[in-house]
């Protein structure tokens, strides 16, 4: 038996140094710190919920992140009115949801990235170059396919979580994304 912990102890380590030291990707960090406690630890020190449940937790801080982080560049840079009052109106929700699941991840000791993927990196960095109108059809058109994203991604977890907690969070919050894809598919309509 104690070898069996001596193992699972040296397999943690390397884990949690490969996630730390070789990925610069912030999801992959954290999937890995979840898969850790998951599997080594017990009690208090434990993951309170089930790996499906943190997986979900990451998956979704990272999209809230990168609405924000896209969502604050067309703030600035788009030229439509309605494109900038949108982006203005994700910055806010997005930003509550994602304070408001760190706060449930903090109670069940889930760690979520810092930081948005690099997928979302790349998605930052390339939208950050266009301008004018370009800017404002590009971020819609990313905002109608990542909220189309979201959606099914949220409404997978309300069926499928374990977590009484993040359930809630997911049926409070689902209505919200439904609405945000309804009105940004409105002003993709009035764009073309």
């Amino acid at each position: 038996m104690k070898k069996l912990s001596y193992v699972a102890m040296i397999a943690a380590a390397g884990l949690m140094f490969q996630a730390c030291h070789s990925s610069t990707d912030s999801t992959k960090a954290a999937d890995s710190a979840n898969a850790v406690k998951d599997s080594t630890t017990t009690g208090a020190a434990g993951i309170a919920v089930v790996a499906d449940d943190a997986k979900f937790a990451v998956d979704a801080a990272n999209g809230g992140m990168t609405e924000v982080e896209l969502s604050k560049l067309a703030a600035t840079k788009a030229t439509n009115a309605e494109v900038k009052a949108f982006a203005n109106m994700m910055v806010m929700d997005h930003g509550k949801a994602n304070e408001e699941l760190k706060g449930i991840a903090a109670t069940k000791n889930i760690t979520l990235p810092d930081s948005v993927n690099a997928d979302s990196k790349k998605a930052v960095e390339d939208l950050s170059k266009k301008s004018g109108a370009d800017f404002d059809k590009a971020y819609v058109d990313k905002m109608v396919s990542d909220h189309k994203s979201t959606v099914d991604m949220f409404e997978s977890a309300s069926k499928n979580l374990k977590d009484r907690e993040l359930k809630a969070f997911v049926d409070k919050t689902l209505p919200v994304i439904k609405g945000h894809l309804d009105h940004i598919n409105k002003i993709q309509g009035s764009m073309k």
